[in-house]
């Protein structure tokens, strides 16, 4: 394990409550009620994951999906929220292609008196989100940085200084400047690394450090390796890179591309990652990527859904843990946050197979 500690995936227990929704937005729906769930893409095995869970949990409960993904169009995400709206819908999820991009439907949602829940990806410039629920997201980033140092060896697995003394190249990539989660990432991994940059343990010879700089639209992988190729190119003729801070599983597959077409392996520099997809954890066991941060999504999707449970019933959700820290430009979000898990070759199995999440079958 190289995070500081493992935190096992659990529902936490409630610490405060916040008031009613907003005047106007209780509901009291029978059980039948039609929820309307749009997800980014189906490009990504955890959002074909989350779509899924969510569907199957709310059906449990008796409720009618409309379930919807946008393929990363946002356009086709506002058509898909507003014929949700039109056709009924009692409640909204949605997780956002562009968090900042749905201000009309989310308008037009709170005018037909119709309750959002923001999942995963914060909805942001509107007052029309009733509830957010995700995973610590800054202690994701914080996680990250803490496998990378470990890889490294510049730090134990229980905090202390490790044997190595550096200097070691790295390279940052973030994610798609448009989630709000990807700045959360960034800082948490960065107050980690910033300390050994500043002290020459860490050099990052591209010079890009800032977020906008390090940013990956989209969170695609092709970005990213082709961002990779020219850091590699222009940056390191004569030095090998030994890290990357790479956020995302997707982008970490495409940075190792990248590092294979320019001559690195069967040993590759340290590469985090973010959301345990199965080619990455098989890409782990084989000595490739690194690390990845394990979020249970099927504990996500079934907290959302008593979430909307409660909503629909008129109440506040019991599940709310965070009522101070996600501001959406407009007001503070009450939140719903999950445990992360760090995910290395050393504890993969005990996380990932010992929990039910994959089978020995499905790593092979």
């Amino acid at each position: 394990m190289r995070s500081s500690k493992l935190v096992v995936p659990v529902i936490l227990l409630l610490v405060t409550a916040c008031g009613a929704p907003a005047a106007g937005r209780e509901s009291k729906e029978p059980e039948s009620a039609l929820v309307g769930v749009t997800m980014p893409t189906t490009t990504s095995q955890r959002w074909t994951s989350d779509g899924e869970n969510i569907k199957r949990d709310l059906e449990s409960r008796g409720h009618r999906v409309d379930l919807q993904y946008a393929q990363n169009d946002v356009p086709n995400q506002i058509r898909q929220v507003e014929s949700q709206i039109r056709a009924g819908a009692k409640l909204l999820i949605i997780a956002s292609v562009d968090g900042s991009a749905l201000t009309q439907p989310l308008l037009m949602a709170a005018e037909a008196g119709i309750p959002v829940i923001a999942y995963d990806r914060l909805l942001r410039g509107s007052p029309n989100v009733d509830y957010y629920a995700t995973f610590e997201n800054f202690r994701v980033g914080i996680y990250q940085a803490e496998s990378l140092l470990s890889g490294l060896g510049l730090r134990n697995v229980d905090g202390s200084p490790g044997a190595a003394a550096g200097p070691f190249n790295v390279e940052l990539f973030a994610g798609s400047a448009d989630d709000n989660n990807s700045v959360f990432f960034f800082n948490g991994a960065m107050s980690v690394l910033k300390p050994y940059i500043d002290d020459g343990k860490l050099v990052v010879r591209s010079g890009q450090t800032d977020f906008q700089a390090v940013t990956t639209l989209r969170w695609d992988g092709e970005t990213a390796r082709k961002r990779m190729e020219e850091i590699l190119t222009t940056a390191y003729r004569r030095n090998k890179v030994n890290g990357v801070l790479s956020p995302y599983d997707g982008i970490s597959l495409g940075i190792l591309t990248a590092l294979k077409n320019n001559g690195y392996g069967p040993a590759f520099p340290v590469v985090t990652g973010q959301d345990a997809e199965l080619p990455s954890v098989k890409s782990i066991i084989a000595g490739e990527q690194y690390s990845t941060i394990y979020k249970d999504t099927r504990e996500l999707a079934t907290a959302t859904a008593s979430m909307a449970e409660a909503v629909l019933k008129g109440r506040t959700p019991p599940q709310l843990n965070n009522l101070n820290d996600y501001e959406n430009g407009v007001k503070i979000v009450p939140a719903f946050l999950l445990n992360p898990v760090s995910v290395d070759k050393s504890n993969y199995h005990k996380v990932l197979v010992e929990s039910g999440y994959y089978t020995d079958d499905q790593l092979r």
